[in-house]
């Protein structure tokens, strides 16, 4: 089974101006005209952030104050990704054949394109938001995959499925199965970031009790950019930072040696894979 994938974006988007961000799948838009209006984004359902969460609509996700406090905090964190991804942004709306042009509370139910991406689809992707599946959409199947993938992986809202393994410091943070977790990403060096690349950097942590062979392991951004470890075994309660740019490996500190900046500042993706290929742990910014 391939990498899901949403599929190609609509043929037909209309432009319109994101002017707040309700929380993360709902936002409210302007047309060109001035008319303004409220989308509920179609087949996702991010964590409540005033309201209170059901766990058991999150598979997994245990029924307790635990398992609901975590889901308010990838709500925050679900939110937080909308505001800088979409506010004061100009996006495509796209409906979906299969499903109404507005919901119950009269909101329109659309795609969002930004970025020549599906914005619905990445929030499941990266583990924001569960496919809400209790309304036909045509790409039902391939958001369920999507969501199938970030479970797996405990990524972003499905670390809640182990409460106890999210750092609550900093919500975004979910520490893997294998103990993994990223947490510190500094994309914005002082400066040019192509004049400062060591400044420039993602801090890896082992969360976990015994120490944590490396070797093989690759650190991605989005855009396809790989770090590869090689001999490396990164020590229980220890942590490494990979500088983007050049200079002398050390335990604490591995270089990239690139030419130019990886981490986008206006935000990106950091992806970890086990020397099998196999995503191991996801953190976006």
């Amino acid at each position: 089974m391939g990498v899901p994938n949403a599929g190609p974006l609509p043929e037909t988007t209309t432009d319109v101006s994101v002017t707040a961000v309700v929380d993360g799948d709902t936002i409210r838009i302007e047309y060109a005209n001035g008319t303004r209006d409220t989308v509920r984004l179609v087949g996702v359902d991010t964590p409540e952030v005033t309201a209170e969460n059901d766990p058991p609509e999150f598979e997994g996700v245990p029924d307790t104050e635990a398992g609901a406090s975590c889901l308010r905090d990838a709500g925050v964190a679900a939110s937080n990704f909308a505001k800088e991804r979409l506010l004061g942004e100009t996006v495509g709306l796209a409906f979906d054949p299969d499903t109404d042009r507005r919901g119950y509370y009269d909101r329109l139910l659309a795609y969002v394109v930004v970025d020549d991406r599906l914005f619905n689809y990445r929030l499941v992707a990266t583990g924001r938001a569960r496919v809400y599946d209790e309304s036909p959409f045509s790409r039902k199947d391939r958001f369920l995959a999507a969501e199938s993938a970030a479970r797996e992986a405990r990524s972003g809202l499905w670390g809640c499925v182990d409460p106890a393994a999210v750092d609550r410091t900093t919500p975004t943070v979910t520490a893997s199965e294998s103990g993994l977790a990223v947490t510190d990403i500094h994309a914005d060096a002082d400066g040019n970031d192509n004049e400062n690349l060591n400044d420039e950097y993602v801090v890896l942590a082992n969360r976990g009790d015994a120490p944590l062979s490396l070797t093989g392991w690759t650190v991605a951004d989005e855009a396809g950019h790989v770090y590869t470890f090689r001999n490396y075994t990164l020590g229980a309660g220890e942590n490494v930072t990979i500088h983007t740019g050049s200079g002398t490996d050390t335990r604490r500190d591995r270089y990239w040696d690139r030419t130019g900046a990886v981490w986008n500042n206006g935000g990106d993706t950091v992806v970890v894979r086990d020397a099998d290929g196999r995503v191991v742990l996801e953190r976006s910014y």
